[in-house]
């Protein structure tokens, strides 16, 4: 994701930006009041950052070409984190703060909420997280908790759409996950899949893989593969075995269209992603489909996400 408006701009960020983001969290923090106990964040370094980043898990916002805010999104299956949310002090006062909540809140469309932490010593801080929308739950002493409730569906007009919504929940999987895409014909699964595959940053060219069942998109960097797999045609779990997925799951992300009733077993966790034409009532269009099925007739469809964890 990226996005600008003037000279403040909000990437997604791995890895490779920890000195950034850690030289940002540090300045934050350590401009705020002396605690007891002192907050976590300053005990942060470049390595400890880069290990929270991972691939793409963080936002990094710039003034004029200078890191000036961050956040770590710490993906849990009920909720995402916003861990380490910080503004230099040279940069505070600018909107900076509010850039990186509409940058989390679009960042994360697989979640039902956001959830910060903030101490009750910073009255003003609980305040801005209350003006956002987020309400303040039980907490963790010396922590409040605040979670904001996010939209649970998704509407979407034409196929562009759908491939940036895929690849904006590419950017937050990890090896090991498994989706499972339900929808009718020519809802747009493989368009959503097309998507997911340019946020992984997998070798592109995804297509239906109905006649080949299962196809494998090698990564171009150093992320996870993705295992594109088309259970139209399979009979069962039984059927769904015996392509050998176990040796790549937890190498790969895996992703299974018509996968509902069949690839339950492949993982306790899982995203499931349902895709549904939109009813009048979803969203206000102008535009008239074709009725045949496509996502190119420019029906909008409805996209909902539930993540399932049976442990």
């Amino acid at each position: 994701m990226s996005s600008a408006a003037g000279s403040v701009t909000v990437e997604r960020v791995g890895a490779e930006a920890a000195t950034d983001v850690h030289a940002v969290v540090r300045a934050a923090f350590e401009a705020r009041p002396p605690m007891d106990p002192p907050a976590d964040a300053l005990a942060e370094t470049p390595a400890t950052i880069a290990k929270s980043l991972g691939r793409a898990r963080g936002l990094l916002v710039r003034l004029g070409g200078e890191p000036v805010g961050t956040a770590l999104l710490d993906v849990r299956t009920d909720t995402v984190f916003l861990r380490r949310f910080g503004v230099h002090p040279d940069a505070q006062g600018k909107g900076i703060a509010s850039v990186l909540v509409e940058a989390a809140v679009e960042a994360v469309p697989t979640h039902r909420s956001l959830t910060v932490l903030a101490r009750a010593e910073m009255p003003q801080t609980v305040d801005f997280w209350l003006a956002k929308g987020f309400e303040q739950e039980p907490g963790r002493p010396p922590y409040l908790q605040l979670r904001l409730a996010l939209p649970p569906r998704h509407v979407v007009t034409d196929a562009e759409q759908m491939r940036d919504l895929g690849r904006r929940v590419g950017l937050l999987l990890e090896a090991g996950d498994v989706l499972v895409l339900s929808g009718e014909l020519g809802a747009g699964k493989t368009t959503f899949t097309q998507g997911l595959g340019d946020g992984l940053g997998v070798r592109p060219g995804i297509t239906s893989p109905t006649f080949v069942i299962a196809r494998v998109h090698p990564s171009l960097s150093e992320g996870p593969d993705l295992v594109h797999v088309d259970a139209y045609r399979l009979g069962g779990i039984d059927e769904l075995d015996d392509l050998d997925l176990d040796a790549s799951l937890d190498e790969a992300v895996t992703v299974v269209e018509w996968g509902a009733g069949v690839a339950e077993g492949l993982s306790t966790r899982r995203l499931e992603v349902t895709i549904t034409r939109a009813l009048g009532g979803d969203v206000a269009t102008g535009t008239t489909g074709t009725g045949d099925g496509s996502l190119e007739d420019h029906d909008p469809r409805v996209v909902e996400f539930a993540w399932v964890d049976e442990q």
